[in-house]
This record gives structure tokens, sequence and C-alpha cells, in this order.
């Protein structure tokens, strides 16, 4: 029997907005499954679907780790009542189900963000969803001509295919660095238990990953500060 045969299986549940999200989330599965440091193989059950939706369609009868992947698309009004209305839900899922225990992996603009910081850091502030692309051609030596055209699944799936676990890592890295700026400047913002900025670049999207990563034994638990 080869190693990995005998690791047990922790299975993780996720609620997306959108299929970039949900293939990342197949290709970091076999990552970490493919990888011999790891105490552990993981299964990433994933939905395009709400908050309250997904919670809905897991019937846990005890604490089951689940994680919601969105954006903060902008400052505008409607965009913002749209994230609030996120963060209700994640702050009502006890309601549904008292056994589901939900993160959230938020990403202001974008999910292009976090895609970007495998390979490089991007603290700059940007005007536009768009100004993602040249950022995501040069970190992965690609010409995409739109963000349409890098999301349509054969080209994402390129970009996936040269993302490493330590590059994994690497992003988690980058997305602490930039945290801990707009905590220096007092830019974070509570709403329950959950923290986000309304200045981009921000996220959380490497906190629901580094959780993963530790559970397995990859990466070491951060301390308790």
């Amino acid at each position: 029997m080869e190693p990995n045969e005998l690791k047990t299986n922790n299975k993780y549940y996720f609620s997306v907005d959108g299929e970039t999200e949900e293939l990342y989330l197949d290709h970091l599965q076999q990552l970490i499954n493919n990888c011999d440091k790891a105490t552990k193989k993981v299964k990433l059950v994933h939905d395009k679907c709400s908050v309250t939706k997904k919670a809905k369609k897991i019937p846990a009868i005890y604490s089951v780790r689940v994680f919601h992947l969105c954006d903060y698309e902008s400052n505008s009004a409607e965009h913002v009542k749209n994230f609030q209305q996120v963060l209700k839900d994640l702050r009502n899922v006890s309601k549904i189900n008292k056994c589901l225990k939900y993160g959230l992996g938020y990403s202001n603009f974008t999910f292009e963000l976090w895609i970007v910081l495998h390979k490089k850091q991007l603290k700059s502030h940007l005007n536009d969803r768009t100004q993602y692309l040249k950022h995501i051609n040069k970190a992965f030596g690609e010409n995409f001509e739109s963000l349409d055209e890098y999301k349509k699944k054969e080209n994402f799936k390129k970009v996936l295919a040269k993302i490493t676990l330590n590059d994994v890592i690497s992003a988690i890295d980058r997305a602490e660095e930039i945290r801990k700026t707009h905590e220096k400047l007092g830019e974070i913002i509570t709403y329950g238990k959950f923290n986000y900025c309304k200045e981009n670049p921000d996220l959380t999207v490497h906190e629901c990953i580094r959780e993963i990563l530790e559970d397995c034994g990859i990466i070491t638990k951060k301390k308790d500060t």
C-alpha cells in the first residue's frame, strides 16, 4: 500500500461566486493530495451558489468547516449592499445549522488579486478591475487580450498549470503582508467576526487556504498573538 493511501481524508465545503474559483479549488486539491509532506488528503467540495443555499445543502450533524469565496467589487452603494448581505448571511448560518463553521475568503476587487499573488506582490491601488489583466499576463507569461479571454476554461487552466504548492504558500505570505499594511493604517472594518477593507488591494482568501494547509501539516500553524 502506498503512503498516500494511509492518509485520512479531510473534507471542506465551499460556496463560490464563479467558475474560476471552482477550477482553482480543484487544482489546489490536486496539489495537496500529490504532496508527500501532507499528513492528510483533502476533498474540497464546492458549489457556485449563495451562502444560504450552500448551508441548506450540507446535512451536518457534527462540526463542519465551510468557506465562502466572494468579491468586494467596488465602493458603489449597490456593491457595498450586496457584500454586506453576504456578511449578514454568514452571521445567520447558525440559524440554519449550528454545526456549520463558516469562514470568509473575500477579495477586493476580485479573485484575480489572489491569482496574481501566487507569482508576484501587488500592493498598488487599482482603479478598475480590468487593470488586473496586465499583472496576470506579466506574472504568468501570457498575453490575454481581456479578462474574459483569461477566464475561458482552457485559458485559466493554462494559468493554473503554472501554480505550484510553493506558489500557494508564497501567495499566503504576500496576502498577509497586504493585510498587515491595512491593519497598521487602521483601515480594517469589523462586521461580527469578519474583517474587510474598503481600500483595494485586500483579501482574506489566504486565511481559508492557510487553514487547510495547516490542517494537512504542509505549513506550520500560526501561534495565537
